[in-house]
Parts: structure tokens; sequence; C-alpha cells
């Protein structure tokens, strides 16, 4: 059985009431729900709700009962203030944009050092109704907060490998680690459509993004193995002077690995992002990876 957040299923709130006075509100509370025909269960002083009636409970409670004594969650995430229900209500666009797969893949190309392209990594990037662009980290934060990320990064994920087929060469996908809860289940799809493209695994590198928001180092192995037992390449984004990623980097043994762009662009001027490259270049031979600096714009830079 495929988890909830694979799927653009209508959300669930519980919201729990924490102190006495608000609990006594219940009966008002199912009696207005009654009254406009929407959902309700009770268990407790636990209230549990569509998205629709969460927006109503809203207003209902506004002004009748004490925000400041009341908690919710989305489809068991962590409890939040009720300050932040309505900035998850505002997100439902994200789900439209999902369903209808309102994506662009663009490429960027990956040059070697006599400037021949080596790879791409393809990039995404979202429209509204209007055909006016969502920047990336309006949507990626409406998708964690929303609990959709797994989601979005599996329509990202999959679009990418479609588009690769046009490029025609080494191709950088980026994903999420922290949205993916099970390796077999969530990216036997991406596993797919390469087969359906008939596209050598060997193609691909998948790209970890948001290092330092990676708690569980064995999930991410485990994540990592499962693509590299298939033939496919890992690379590790953003890579810096952080202890946590040097870290990471012995323990994940990754194929390539990124310098992050701030220690890339202006490089040629600065001493201090010198011997951070450095640092880098060197880490990248001992362990192995082919060493990949991010954003470069200047011939002084590339130098």
């Amino acid at each position: 059985m495929p988890c909830r957040s694979c799927l653009v299923l209508e959300l669930e709130f519980e919201i729990q009431l924490m102190s006495k006075e608000n609990q006594t509100v219940i009966p008002s509370i199912q009696q207005f729900f009654k009254r406009r025909q929407l959902e309700l269960t009770v268990e407790k002083n636990s209230l549990y709700m569509n998205e629709q009636g969460a927006k109503e409970f809203l207003d209902f409670s506004t002004g009748h009962m004490d925000l400041a004594e009341m908690q919710f969650r989305v489809e068991n995430q962590d409890w939040k203030p009720m300050t932040e229900l309505e900035s998850i209500l505002e997100t439902k666009w994200l789900d439209e944009v999902i369903r209808e797969k309102r994506i662009i893949s663009y490429s960027q190309p990956i040059v070697t050092r006599d400037k021949e392209i080596y790879a791409y990594e393809v990039l995404s990037r979202f429209t509204r109704e209007d055909g006016s662009m969502i920047y990336p980290n309006e949507i990626f934060s409406a998708a964690r907060a929303r609990g959709r990320l797994y989601a979005l990064d599996r329509l990202c994920r999959m679009t990418a490998v479609s588009y690769s087929a046009i490029l025609q060469k080494k191709t950088f996908i980026n994903f999420i680690p922290t949205s993916i809860y099970s390796p077999e289940f969530c990216l036997k799809s991406t596993i797919h459509r390469a087969n359906q493209l008939n596209i050598n695994p060997s193609q691909f590198v998948f790209e970890v993004v948001e290092t330092e928001q990676v708690d569980d180092v064995e999930h991410l192995k485990n994540i990592l193995n499962y693509y590299n037992e298939r033939g496919f390449k890992y690379a590790l984004d953003d890579v810096g002077e952080g202890f946590s990623t040097m870290e990471m980097l012995d323990q994940i043994q990754p194929h390539y690995m990124k310098l992050d762009i701030k220690y890339v662009q202006g490089v040629s001027e600065n001493e201090e992002k010198q011997q951070i490259a450095r640092a880098f270049l060197e880490k990248a031979m001992e362990i192995g990876a082919t060493p990949l600096a991010e954003g470069i714009e200047s011939e002084e830079d590339f130098e």
C-alpha cells in the first residue's frame, strides 16, 4: 500500500484542545459542523477534520476560543501552534501544481577543464495557472509545510528522467533524501521510467541536496546503496567547510562532490576561498570522488 505522501489526497488535520475552557466548546463545534454539513470526528480533546473543515473551524474559533491553548498537525507531522494554521491553508495551490504537472525542466552544462560538455544538471521550475513562474524556495517551503515534499520531489525526478532522453548526456538530477521513507517503494517509479526510455543507468547521477538537514545518515546510505546497486551514480551537493559535511563524505563515499557556490564565485580573488577549495580538492582525491565547482560565471574563477 502506498503512503499518503506519495499521493496528492485531501489533507487531514488533527486539532488538540489543551485547556478545559476550549474543551467545553466541543458540543458547539459539533453543532457548527453539522449545520455546515462538514465531517468531524471527536476523540477526547482531539478534533479530526478535512481541509475545508479546518478552514471553517479557524473562522469559528477566532474570537470564541483561546488559540494559544490549541495546537494542530497535518498527516501525523509535528505539532504546530494554531497561529500557523492559516499559512498551511494558503498553500492549497500547491496540490494543483502537482496534479496538473505544471513543471518545466531546464538544463545547465557541466564542463571539463578543457571546456567540453561532460554532463548536464537538470533544474525544475514551476508555473502558476496564469503561466507566471513560482520561485523554488516558495514551492519547496510550501511542500514541506503541507506534507507534500515527497510528491513534489517525485514529480521533479520523474520529469528530469524523461528530459534526460532529450539531452542524451550524463544527467545530474537533484533529490531530497528526507522526503523518501523507503527506497524500495519511493524510488521504484524512477527506475521504471528509466527502463521504459531504455536509458542506461550509468547516464544518471542523483544529487543529494539539503545535506545539512540529513539527520539519519544510515537512511541516506540505504537510499544511495539502492541507486548504486542498480547502476546509478550519486553526488553530494553544496560541500563546504562544515564538519558535518566532511564527516558525511567519509560515510557515504559519493562518486561526485560539488563545491558550494559561495566558495566558487570570487575564488580567484579570495585567499580564504582558495584554501577551502584546495581542501575540498584534496578530500575528493582522498575518497576517490570527481570534484565539481558550482556556479562559475567568470573566466578568472574558471582558471
